[in-house]
């Protein structure tokens, strides 16, 4: 799981960054300070003092050389790395790796920058040595970071600066027990230097304000999705899940598509859990012959960017034999197309803030 999950984002690293152009480059280091928030009572325990750490960025600019920068207003992207104290020994430091976008808004002095990556934290969870660590079940977390900075470059020669708000999520989405979880919300400032001495001029071949004209059928997609996960019980074990999705999509203009389709899941933890209850007298009602497996219908968002797009889904469960997080669901993630119709994705999978799964899928868009 830990070596496919480095694999799948070393690989988005190398395909989705690999241009023709020539482009320039900066890099920026921020330093943040902040606090741990209180999304759970569970972790209260775990809130001491002010995390801080340092974010360290390589960023590469696009110009317009190709439309999807423009419609984007010519973003830019790259890797980030970062180191994050969070001033409590029960919880240890963190170490992020990064793929991110940055945005830019009000004349480019506004930056939003967000980024999905994989987390390794020095002190896990272990039921003799960090039995209160209930944050982190695992060592290899997900994390996701968002930027919110004003930013101003070249102010002394090469040198720029830019400072905001930072926000910092670690989870391991339930491959392992515990998993609470830890989000930072922070304060940070920056510097940034940019690589090269001069920089092109921004190409503009679609007309500001003008719609591009685009039409597209409706396509029809198969999605399996897998991975392993744990249900709450602390030493339960992981156990592989299966998903099978079926929907349309309708493209409504050249960002955007609306989706509606089907989820069948087949998640052995839930299995597991059946059983525990059944014969622990913990679950109301349990009887131990309930159906693991549940169907989900789902309308859902995609937004395409270059070779990648983020999906976002709201679904639903009609088929529901056992209760487990309530019948609403949330997905999230990224899609990364190879050709015109296959795409890889991950995905990530919760009922509210209750995350259930991560998901690596192979899909089909026919």
């Amino acid at each position: 799981m830990k070596s496919l999950y480095t694999c799948f984002f070393c690989l988005i690293f190398a395909i989705g960054f690999s241009q023709e152009k020539q482009y320039t480059s900066f890099v920026d280091v921020n330093y943040f300070r902040g606090n741990i928030a209180e999304h759970n009572s569970d972790i209260l325990h775990l809130i001491k003092g002010h995390p801080e750490g340092v974010i360290l960025s390589w960023n590469k600019k696009t110009y317009g050389f190709k439309d999807w920068e423009q419609r984007y207003n010519y973003p830019d992207y790259g890797v980030s790395f970062a180191y994050q104290n969070l001033k409590n020994d029960v919880l240890g430091n963190n170490y992020s790796l990064y793929a991110h976008y940055n945005f830019y808004f009000l004349k480019r002095h506004l930056m939003f920058r967000v980024g999905q990556g994989v987390a390794l934290t020095t002190n896990p969870y272990d039921k003799l040595k960090n039995y209160r660590n209930n944050a982190f079940g695992s060592r290899f977390l997900s994390s996701t970071y968002f930027m919110l900075n004003y930013k101003k470059e070249r102010v002394l020669d090469r040198f720029g600066l830019q400072g905001g708000l930072s926000l910092i999520h670690y989870s391991n989405a339930n491959v392992k027990a515990p998993n609470t979880s830890v989000n930072s919300i922070t304060l940070n400032l920056g510097v940034t230097y940019s690589l090269d001495e001069t920089e092109p001029e921004f190409i503009t071949t679609i007309i500001d304000g003008e719609k591009e004209k685009f039409t597209e059928p409706i396509k029809y997609n198969l999605v399996f999705r897998t991975g392993i996960n744990e249900s709450d019980v602390v030493g339960s074990g992981q156990f592989p899940f299966y998903i099978v999705s079926a929907y349309a999509d309708k493209r409504i203009n050249i960002k955007s598509a609306l989706q509606f389709g089907t989820d069948v899941f087949f998640s052995r933890f839930l299995k597991e859990l059946i059983y525990y209850q059944s014969v622990a007298g913990l679950g109301e009602n349990v009887s131990g012959n309930e159906d693991y497996k549940r169907v989900g219908v789902f309308v859902g968002h995609e937004l395409f960017v270059n070779r990648m797009s983020l999906i976002t889904q709201l679904g639903y469960y009609i088929y529901y034999p056992f209760d487990f997080e309530g019948r609403s669901y949330i997905r999230v993630g990224l899609k990364r197309y190879f050709g015109k119709k296959w795409f890889g994705a991950l995905t990530l999978k919760s009922h509210g803030f209750k995350a259930e799964a991560v998901e690596f899928g192979v899909g089909l868009r026919l």
